[in-house]
């Protein structure tokens, strides 16, 4: 029993493992109130000792007070030196436990030594003596409330030490005041007991707390759905490293998925979402201590490349990462492929900043979308030509005068076996008064980027509509659509007015759009030209074969034509695949009951290959560049082979 008794005080005054943020919350009270505790301790010795001086030996009086004073001022000195420093959890229990054992020394030094002046004073003295020592006690106990092992530990030796000097002396006076120092010691410790209680539960909730904001903060800087680092922690860790003194070389690659949103589409948005896991999954197993792999949004991923090494290595990377998201992606419910655009900018080469590093790998990426697709592409100085260029384009095209600056230069389509124009493809034609003659390869994205190009449609539709209303009947117009003009319900509306106004037969219009623009919202782009359609315009795909367009997806557009694009037709007649190619499309278009336009025959050799393969329908520059409205009248009256021998 009293081994158990024993044990369980034992075990309360000691300082216990495993809590941590406790005792750097005890560490971090109690050095506050160090100061104050020895003061009390000090300022209550050095009174008594001088009330004794004159009694009492010297060494009794003095030295013994100098020698605790000495200790206590060292003591106080090492508190005082690590006030600032933030304990590690183990510094800070060492801390308290030898607190502890320092706080038995001191009650049990000053105490002999109050007692030990005990026989040299008078009633009145000897009654200080009793003063002294509960008034040092409660001082020191109210001073370790966040540490009540010390604190019964100074109350127990106290208390003790009075039992022992004052209720043993048989004064009446004197066992009052042991009794009195007895039931205030017993009751500070109570609410010292209780005070630590509620000091204990309130660092636990604070730690509960931290543990929550520390999890907000890392699900706030994770991507939800791929586990990734998200755009808010791209940018802070993009920032920190231009934040070092001594910046690496680094590197920032944006990541574009290639066919992602047919693919949502067609499977819904379950499937999208397992095949970008799956993608988060096949980036992150290319990551290392220096590549950081954020999720952008979307289907736009990152790469941060610290100590980067050289441009063809980090080309390089850049292929693997396009070749890992080459292989298929077998998921639960389909089987789907894709591919990937990377774009990659160099810090400190040819970016100054984190927003311009990551601006111009943005850069790169849509130019590797539109000329190496499916691969990684280097920002560099030719870019900054570009940029250049553009910006001046963009300035320009902001003020032009759309009505009079832009024309109409119209390609014929023609039909090889009459040897008759049957359509015009109208392409913009831009003369700029500040910049000369620009061509459309370089306005039109920029007037896309800039939200102008739909009122440029609208003035181009018009002089192409009005440039046909003096062809026969039975040539028609053939007009390219961008994203921008199918992709909400007033745009199509005034595409439809501008064809009622014209007084064309709507018969004779045939509206081209990419792949492209039909992907970037297949619902809204379908619900296009389902009003085209049934207007009776005719419908063309262009560009057919270079997009991620899926052949369901196809089948359920109101299509009338597709356009096998140039890049499968140059040098038709000498590369196998290329043939194979536009004898698949055309056997595709024939079964699917669609007209079928070959783009880009330059040769002869070309020519000859399309005919064997069963085309009719040509436009290239074998036949004619585009050219002015004027010179389009010449290709109307007879045919392009009769030109060409006459």
């Amino acid at each position: 029993m009293l081994k158990t008794i024993f044990a369980r005080i034992a075990r309360f005054m000691s300082v216990s493992a495993g809590n941590d943020d406790l005792h750097k919350a005890q560490f971090e009270v109690f050095s506050s109130q160090v100061p104050l505790m020895y003061c009390i301790v000090l300022m209550n010795s050095w009174v008594l000792a001088i009330t004794f001086y004159d009694s009492a030996p010297l060494w009794l009086s003095v030295h013994v007070p100098l020698g605790f004073s000495a200790i206590c001022c060292l003591r106080l000195f090492g508190w005082w030196r690590s006030r600032q420093v933030v304990p590690t959890a183990t510094s800070a229990r060492r801390a308290l436990m030898m607190t502890n054992a320092f706080a038995l020394v001191l009650c049990l030094v000053l105490t002999f030594w109050a007692t030990a002046l005990y026989p040299y004073g008078d009633p009145y003295m000897q009654g200080n003596i009793a003063f002294f020592i509960a008034i040092t006690g409660i001082g020191v106990i109210v001073c370790l409330q966040q540490m009540p092992s010390a604190a019964f530990i100074a109350a127990f030796v106290i208390n003790v030490a009075f039992i022992m000097c004052f209720c043993l002396s048989g004064i009446t006076s004197f066992i009052g005041m042991g009794v009195n120092a007895v039931l205030v010691s017993a009751a500070m410790l109570m609410v010292v007991r209780v005070q630590f209680r509620y000091f204990s539960g309130a660092v636990a909730a604070r730690t509960k707390l931290e543990a929550v904001n520390t999890e907000n903060a890392r699900l706030a800087n994770l991507d939800s759905l791929t586990g990734l680092a998200n755009r808010r922690q791209f940018f802070a860790h993009l920032a920190e490293q231009f934040e070092k003194d001594e910046s690496p070389r680094l590197a920032v690659g944006v990541i574009d998925l290639d066919g992602f949103k047919p693919i949502n589409d067609l499977y819904g948005h379950m499937v999208g979402d397992q095949l970008l896991v799956e993608v988060g999954l096949r980036l992150a197993a290319l990551a290392d201590e220096t590549t950081h792999i954020s999720r952008l949004g979307g289907d736009e991923f990152a790469l941060t490349v610290i100590d980067c090494p050289d441009d063809a290595e980090l080309l390089e990377l850049g292929e693997r990462v396009c070749a890992a998201l080459r292989i298929p992606f077998y998921l639960a419910d389909a089987t789907v492929q894709l591919s990937g655009s990377i774009g990659f900018a160099v810090y400190p080469e040819l970016a100054a900043n984190a927003e311009e590093l990551y601006g111009r790998a943005d850069y790169a990426l849509y130019q590797s979308k539109r000329s190496t697709r499916g691969h990684a592409l280097l920002f560099s100085d030719s870019h900054i030509v570009e940029i250049e260029k553009n910006n001046e384009i963009e300035q320009a095209l902001s003020y032009a005068d759309l009505e009079s600056e832009m024309d109409v230069f119209f390609q014929p389509i023609i039909d090889i076996h009459t040897r008759q124009t049957r359509t015009f493809e109208a392409l913009a034609r831009w003369s700029s008064p500040v910049m000369g003659n620009v061509s459309p390869g370089l306005f039109i994205p920029v007037a896309e980027r800039i939200g102008v190009v739909n009122a440029l449609t609208c003035v181009l539709f018009r002089k192409a509509l009005a440039a046909a209303m003096d062809w026969p009947e039975e040539v028609g117009l053939s007009f390219n659509l961008s994203t921008h003009d199918i992709s909400s319900s007033d745009s199509v509306a005034s595409i439809v007015g501008i064809i009622l106004s014209s007084g064309i037969d709507p018969r004779r219009v045939d509206l081209e759009i990419t792949e492209t623009a039909m992907m970037y919202d297949f619902s809204q782009a379908k619900a296009a030209i389902e009003v085209f359609k049934r207007l009776g315009c005719g419908i063309a795909l262009d560009d057919f074969g270079t997009g991620f367009s899926s052949l369901s997806q196809l089948h359920a557009l109101p299509l009338t034509k597709i356009k096998i694009d140039r890049s499968f037709v140059s040098d038709l007649d000498k590369i196998p695949a290329s043939y194979k190619i536009v004898k698949s499309l055309l056997a595709l278009s024939s079964d699917m009951g669609l007209g079928c336009v070959i783009e880009g025959v330059e040769t002869e050799a070309e020519l000859a290959a399309v005919k064997k393969l069963g085309g009719h329908l040509v436009q290239g520059y074998y036949f004619s560049r585009p050219v002015s409205q004027t010179e389009a009248v010449n290709f109307l009256p007879e045919s392009v082979w009769a030109q060409q021998t006459a």
